[in-house]
């Protein structure tokens, strides 16, 4: 549990602040250096928390260079397709082709070839079907009539 010989020191401690303070007052020393032990904790938990404060928004800082020179670099490629108007009427251009009804190419005849057309085969006209014969119904014995309940509760 404790490493090497630290139980034997905490022993030796212990055994001398009974003897220093007396066993009366022993509680209560014992009460305040577990109240001053975590008071240090949370001053070093509030340390740390400030010093990861400063590190995640010096990432931050970091970040925000990043993009807005991303944002500088993006600016600089689009005066660049078109100085004028700010690299916009290239993609303008490019949204009126996409918008724009293709035309539709309908090839020229050549008054010189001659064009056959083959005669279409007459259809045969449909015959209506003959209707479906329905099964044969099978035949079952003759049940046999139930008693009605009034009467069977009276013959009993």
């Amino acid at each position: 549990m404790f490493p090497e010989n630290r139980f034997m020191e905490i022993l030796i401690i212990g055994a001398l602040a009974l003897i220093v303070v007396g066993p009366k007052d022993l509680p209560v020393l014992m009460r305040r250096v577990g109240q001053f032990v975590g008071k240090m904790r949370g001053m070093a938990a509030e340390f740390r928390a400030s010093f990861d404060e400063l590190a995640r928004q010096s990432e931050l800082e970091e970040l925000r260079k990043e993009v807005e020179a991303m944002r500088v670099n993006q600016q600089a490629v689009m005066t660049t397709l078109n100085p004028v108007s700010g690299g916009t009427k290239v993609f303008d251009e490019i949204g009126q082709h996409l918008t724009e009804p293709t035309p539709t190419v309908v090839p020229v005849a050549d008054p010189a070839a001659t064009v056959e057309f083959e005669t279409p085969v007459a259809a045969k006209p449909k015959t209506p079907r003959a209707p479906r014969a329905k099964p044969a119904a099978t035949t079952t014995p003759a049940a046999k009539p139930r008693k009605s309940t009034k009467a069977a509760s009276k013959a009993s």
